[in-house]
């Protein structure tokens, strides 16, 4: 069947590592259910399995992509839920320390068809389009327990969100401002901040810039280069949720006095649960919450939405349709 994959690994040029094409999917568990696929969408995760991160030699060649949404046997339409717990947990399967995602240790959703656990095939509310439904499970599923579940704000607190335009990023713009919170970001690029204002954020900074007062929590996907401006950017007593370190994991500072003294909390998170996912389905279908998304391709144009997401210019989603 046709679908991109990591065929080898390189760190310095991750698209040399990517081919799509047809491939024989890997081995998977006999009572998974096949989902034929309509649109999947990319994520950072992807570029890291080509630059061979999480992702060792002995897997390859391994069928890339988290994000997705398609039709079962019986015809139901359903997001892809892409964490898979391993044998026997109960709860939170994001705790589960042998848990893995889709592209990780079973062939994922940059393809004709993927299969998974029949518990992980969530129902697509009813008149969301396939395009918005395939790029939720993976960053706009980040981006709610980020806000929801680990920050601990209420409406009307000051949420500021690292590098607008980022799949987590825009996503938590407009779940936050939909739920009556008031979002800040930070960007680079002042188009990109203009954006992300249009989205639902209150205001936008310029990338370390000193703000008009400080948030009551910050979410952090970036990283080395912006953690000591989220640091300093948090009120005493705050919260900052991380999910990422697109940027690099070690930070030339890691503020560690200003953190106790200041009594901040730092509070890792990691995707989120079925649950999640369905109450987050719910929530941006009783909004009419509508996903940036940069561009639509079809999937033999994989190379093409690859490239725009490692040169950092997308704005929102990248998705790709079968």
């Amino acid at each position: 069947m046709l679908a991109a994959y990591a065929a080898r690994q390189d760190s310095s040029d991750p698209i040399n590592a990517l081919e799509v094409g047809d491939i024989e999917p890997g081995a998977t568990p006999a009572d998974w259910i096949d989902v034929d696929l309509q649109a999947a969408a990319l994520n950072h995760h992807d570029v890291f399995s080509l630059r061979g991160v999480g992702l060792p030699q002995e897997r390859l060649p391994m069928i890339l992509g988290c994000d997705g949404a398609g039709t079962t046997k019986d015809g139901t339409r359903v997001v892809i839920h892409s964490v898979i717990p391993s044998e026997g947990w109960a709860g939170d399967e994001t705790l589960d320390p042998k848990r893995s995602l889709l592209s990780e240790l079973y062939p994922g959703t940059l393809a004709e068809r993927v299969r998974i656990p029949a518990a992980n095939a969530v129902p697509v509310p009813d008149g969301m389009p396939i395009e918005h439904a395939a790029c939720i499970s993976t960053s706009w599923l980040t981006a709610y327990r980020m806000l929801f579940v680990q920050a601990g704000v209420r409406p009307g607190d000051t949420v500021l969100v690292q590098g607008a335009g980022g799949g987590v990023a825009s996503a938590a713009v407009q779940l936050g401002s939909a739920a009556g919170l008031r979002m800040w970001v930070t960007s680079r690029d002042e188009k990109r901040g203009e954006r992300a204002v249009q989205l639902g954020a209150e205001a936008a900074f310029g990338s370390g810039e000193r703000l008009p007062r400080k948030a009551d929590a910050v979410l952090e996907t970036v990283g080395k280069a912006t953690w000591s401006h989220s640091v300093k950017s948090l009120k005493p007593g705050g919260t900052l949720v991380i999910a990422g370190t697109t940027s690099g994991p070690q930070p030339d500072n890691a503020e560690l006095t200003r953190i106790f003294f200041q009594q901040m909390r730092v509070q890792g998170s990691t995707m989120g649960t079925r649950a999640e996912l369905t109450q987050l389905l719910s929530f941006m279908t009783s909004r009419g919450i509508e996903p940036a998304i940069d561009s639509v391709r079809p999937l033999d144009q994989a190379r093409d939405a690859f490239a725009e997401m490692i040169g950092g210019t997308a704005f929102g989603k990248l998705v790709l349709t079968v």
